[in-house]
């Protein structure tokens, strides 16, 4: 099982990786959509959870969440948003979009933890 976190902050994929590795979890980082996209591209099937930030240059969250969810390729893959509270009209706009789940940041490492169990807890 493999975690894609795609965040344009390189400190956000290590905080996510370190708390993924706790779990046993191996994570793949992409800092921008197309990135994302190209990874998934290599590894789609082994990827059990993406994690994406709302806002990154170039191509949004909610962009690539949107293109994710018309692929049948990856459209069943679970998608939890990582969003700042500020961003709750984001966050509508994902979860109708077809995001899993959501969190908040900041966030400590135990908080995503418990996120992950939720979304993915069964395939873990």
């Amino acid at each position: 099982m493999k975690i894609l976190t795609v965040d344009d902050s390189s400190t956000m994929r290590r905080i996510i990786a370190g708390a993924a590795s706790v779990m046993g979890i191996e994570t793949l980082g992409a800092s921008r959509g197309h990135e994302a996209l190209q990874i998934l591209e290599k590894e789609g099937g082994a990827i059990a959870l993406i994690l994406l930030d709302v806002n990154m240059p170039e191509m949004s969250g909610i962009e690539l969440l949107k293109i994710l969810k018309a692929d049948p390729r990856w459209s069943k893959i679970p998608v939890m948003m990582v969003t700042s509270e500020s961003e709750r009209t984001s966050v509508i706009e994902a979860i109708q979009a077809g995001a899993s789940s959501y969190l908040a940041k900041p966030f400590v490492p135990e908080d995503l933890i418990k996120k992950i169990m939720q979304t993915v807890g069964g395939q873990i």
